[in-house]
């Protein structure tokens, strides 16, 4: 069986380039064979009808597309649809396609399972299987597209790595990953369109913004003390808040950018008005927004879902002091909110 490392997506110019020299083939096969992955987001070898036969058979002998197959698909009422995706060693992760009026948003993944043992999160409890390769992470957009006919010079597109995985401790794949969604030959997404979010990794936060193409960073914040965030996001263990916060204070954000800090709310547990004053002290003099998720429930997660009331009250004492945006739930009854992506098939 062919190995994902043979998979041409998730290939750049130049790595095509060096392989159709390789082959013997001039420099501008390569090229047609990067618009046919990319921007025509063709299927296979034998969609892109620009290259010869005797190629795309060379080619067919040692690599496969990379592209994942759909093994289950689930449709919300209010539109969102969850896949499941295999990849070519069995292994499986899940992408999400959010539709809204004016754009569409890709939730993607960048590992199989995740090693940060958040406690209210249902991918925690799959724990680590692997690191996805590039190739992979930009297939599910390429896969998603293809399917709903999504083209980023058409229509808003949007995405954010905040499927499965930590995506700073899959670095090196999620930069290349991000090298080929925006490069403007081929899928063509804005850096300002694309997201990636961390549970708060404190040295590849700094890696990240040395990067010059790069996506906007999301930061989870989930707590209001350390001693709070230790017990829900066991991570602070080893990355201290203050450590964080100060990562943050530092990171070179780019003219038009603000970071964002997530932050779910659990009832009785980080969802009072004494914690949302805490936030605002915390996030001072750091500019940025937050992005208030009311926890979504699922099998295994001992936390429940606050008051809508008590969520209001939140939101308003911490938009008092820098933007501060509540996420409507999407996809919940199919399990494809936020914190709820665990391969679950029922």
């Amino acid at each position: 069986m062919k190995t994902v490392a043979e998979a041409l997506v998730g290939q750049e110019l130049d790595e095509l380039t060096a392989l159709a020299a390789s082959l013997d083939f001039p420099p501008y096969r390569a090229r047609q064979i990067y618009r046919g992955i990319y921007r025509e987001k063709r299927s296979g070898l034998d969609e892109i009808s620009t290259l010869p036969r005797d190629l795309r058979e060379l080619l067919e002998q040692d690599f496969v597309s990379g592209l994942p197959t759909v093994e289950q698909r689930f449709d919300s009422a209010d539109g969102t649809a969850r896949y499941l995706l295999a990849l070519e060693d069995g292994k499986s992760v899940e992408a999400v396609l959010i539709p809204e009026e004016a754009r569409d948003t890709l939730c993607i993944s960048t590992q199989v399972g995740c090693p940060v043992d958040c406690k209210f999160c249902l991918t925690a409890l799959m724990g680590l299987e692997r690191n996805l390769t590039a190739g992979e992470i930009v297939a599910q957009v390429l896969t998603l597209s293809r399917l709903h006919s999504l083209d980023a010079r058409d229509r808003g597109l949007n995405v954010v790595m905040m499927g499965m995985g930590e995506p700073l401790l899959n670095l090196d794949a999620v930069m290349k990953a991000t090298r080929l969604l925006v490069d403007p030959e081929g899928i063509a997404i804005s850096q300002r369109r694309i997201t990636v979010s961390t549970s708060g990794i404190v040295p590849k936060i700094e890696e990240f913004g040395r990067h010059k193409v790069r996506a906007k960073l999301a930061i989870s914040l989930n707590a209001s003390n350390e001693e709070q965030r230790i017990q829900l996001m066991p991570i602070t263990k080893k990355y201290r808040l203050s450590e964080l916060l100060a990562a943050c204070k530092n990171y070179p954000l780019r003219p038009w950018e603000w970071l964002m800090f997530e932050y779910v709310l659990m009832k009785g547990v980080n969802d009072s008005d004494r914690d949302a004053r805490d936030v605002v002290r915390l996030l001072a003099n750091i500019k940025c927004k937050v992005n208030l998720i009311a926890l979504n429930p699922g099998p295994g997660i001992d936390f429940e879902t606050p008051d809508a009331g008590q969520v209001e009250s939140f939101q308003k004492i911490v938009m008092a002091s820098m933007p501060c945006y509540l996420r409507q739930p999407r996809g919940r009854d199919i399990y494809a909110a936020c914190g709820q992506l665990k391969r679950t098939t029922e």
